[in-house]
């Protein structure tokens, strides 16, 4: 099976922002123990070395995790970045934006590519660039009648939603054709996070899994 095989059949991605990498290693413990497959590792831009800042949280992750986690890179605005994402060992991109030097710099390396949209026009740019999967951001935003409206002209662009993603809203979301979905804070919550509190992130991690499953069980009715 191919990772974005894989990912289609999980369907669930945890987003990492700004925690460190000691506590990241451990909380990605947690959530592989729970059932979580793809971490996405964004790049804070606030920072004078955003790339080696997040590219050593990638390796380190790799390292430690190998092929129990599928490792993504987020927040990737720049090409430069995209390759250093692919040296580091990321299989993936995910992007806030639909940029053509992005994608394009993705599918060179041989990665998955994941722009954000919001409109129409914007989801049938990024795909027609050579997206593999669009993510639609920001999901709360645009509300759950807004998504099947797109499933009527584009069922045939596979979506992720980010933005209003948590267990009791996943269901909803794979119902309405979503095909995957990203949170973080959901699960990396920060008070869980600032505490240490591995076991609280690894029951979070387990709620959202079970509401995947959930729905997945549902449709097969």
């Amino acid at each position: 099976m191919t990772t974005f095989e894989l990912l289609r059949q999980k369907k669930l991605v945890i987003i990492s922002r700004g925690v460190a990498v000691e506590t990241l290693l451990k909380a990605a413990e947690a959530m592989a123990n729970a059932g979580v497959c793809f971490l996405e590792s964004t790049f804070d831009h606030r920072l004078p070395n955003a790339i080696e800042d997040n590219c050593n949280k990638i390796k380190a992750l790799k390292d430690a995790l190998g092929d129990r986690m599928h490792i993504g890179a987020g927040t990737v605005l720049y090409p430069e970045e995209v390759r250093a994402a692919k040296d580091a060992g990321c299989e993936y991109i995910i992007a806030p934006n639909t940029k053509e030097s992005v994608i394009a710099e993705t599918k060179r390396l041989g990665m998955l590519s994941f722009p954000g949209a919001m409109t129409p026009t914007e989801i049938c740019q990024a795909w027609d660039l050579g997206a593999d999967m669009v993510k639609l951001f920001p999901a709360d935003d645009v509300g759950m009648h807004y998504i099947t409206n797109l499933q009527g002209p584009l069922p045939h662009i596979p979506l992720m939603a980010t933005g209003g993603v948590n267990p009791e809203t996943i269901p909803e979301l794979i119902r309405r054709g979503i095909t995957a979905v990203g949170t973080g804070i959901t699960v990396l919550r920060r008070d869980l996070v600032e505490a240490q509190d591995y076991a609280g992130i690894a029951a979070l991690a387990r709620q959202h899994v079970e509401a995947v499953n959930r729905a997945l069980e549902e449709a097969q009715k």
